[in-house]
């Protein structure tokens, strides 16, 4: 099958790689030039921009966006409308809001424009092993798209989960449980690091993945980190959020469902990002008011 890629980062540049390996052919366009001669070098076609991309792609055509979510997506999308036909396809991979698909889909479907959204998961390592692939929208367009979307996932790897706006859905309740688990390992290890002895976290890690109830691709992930680097010396405690944590626990809000480990997993991201916290800072103040409690002075540079 042959299929437009828009946005040539980590994720992107790997799934055109993965589709040319697997017998698709690929017309791979992004603003830097640099990057789409790479994916000419894997076996992908180049296009100098968005009108070269329509060009090389015969109607009834399918074009995959890659991109950050919010402007960037939307914005190609605006610019792809007035070029493509009535009958072609564009698929949004990226952490796009279920809400902004339901939009676009509208928006797009009085002009004969069709419209899917594929919540992706799998990361760097979705060229070796795979991506899990959340897919929304109409189903003869599931049906028409369904060779690349197996191509891109492991056996058993996609799943039509929907309406428009399903798979993006789908994706986000799947972040905020990342989010979770994600705080919860790293609680635990630091409980471990912080304890009498003298624990080899890389080898506990490795070990957990070995039948115990806990085991994971992200604990997988964990001892690699580890064995890296054991004290993770070289990173800085701030952790991002992408955005569909928040999301999730919006919408856990809306639909009264309680989701506290998510809720809490989200906001020690938002502490994680302060150097010097004044919440901390007002705690301190206040136990030394009220019982004159022991205070460390901040240190003047």
């Amino acid at each position: 099958m042959r299929i437009g890629m828009i946005g040539l980062g980590r994720m992107g540049a790997n799934m055109v790689e993965r589709l040319v390996t697997r017998g698709h052919e690929v017309v791979a366009f992004t603003r830097d030039q640099k990057k789409v001669q790479a994916a000419v070098e894997k076996g992908a076609s180049g296009a100098s921009d968005l009108a070269d991309l329509v060009r090389q792609i015969e109607p009834p055509r399918a074009i995959w966006i890659m991109v950050p979510n919010g402007p960037p997506t939307q914005a190609y999308i605006d610019r792809l409308a007035p070029l493509i036909d009535q009958g072609d396809l564009l698929i949004d991979g990226g952490n796009s809001n279920f809400r902004d698909d339901i939009a676009r889909y509208n928006d797009l479907k009085p002009k004969g424009i069709h419209y899917m959204d594929a919540g992706t998961s799998g990361g760097v390592w979705g060229l070796k092993v795979g991506y899990c692939m959340m897919v929304g929208g109409d189903r003869e367009d599931f049906e028409r798209i369904r060779p690349v979307l197996e191509a891109l996932a492991p056996p058993n790897g996609v799943l039509h989960c929907g309406p428009v706006g399903a798979g993006h859905f789908v994706k986000m309740v799947h972040n905020g449980i990342e989010y979770g688990m994600m705080q919860a390992y790293a609680e635990g290890f630091e409980i471990l690091k912080q304890s009498q002895y003298d624990i080899d976290l890389a080898k506990v890690a490795d070990l957990w993945n070995q039948g115990s109830v806990v085991r994971s691709w992200l604990l997988e992930l964990t001892a690699l980190a580890l064995q890296a680097d054991p004290g993770l010396e070289a990173l800085a405690p701030w952790v991002e959020d992408s955005g569909e944590g928040r999301w999730t626990v919006e919408e856990s809000i809306r639909l009264d469902v309680p989701a506290p480990v998510i809720t809490l997993s989200l906001q020690m991201r938002f502490r994680s990002r302060q150097d010097n916290s004044f919440a901390a800072r007002m705690l301190a103040a206040m136990r030394q008011q009220f019982g004159g409690h022991a205070v460390k002075e901040a240190k003047v540079p």
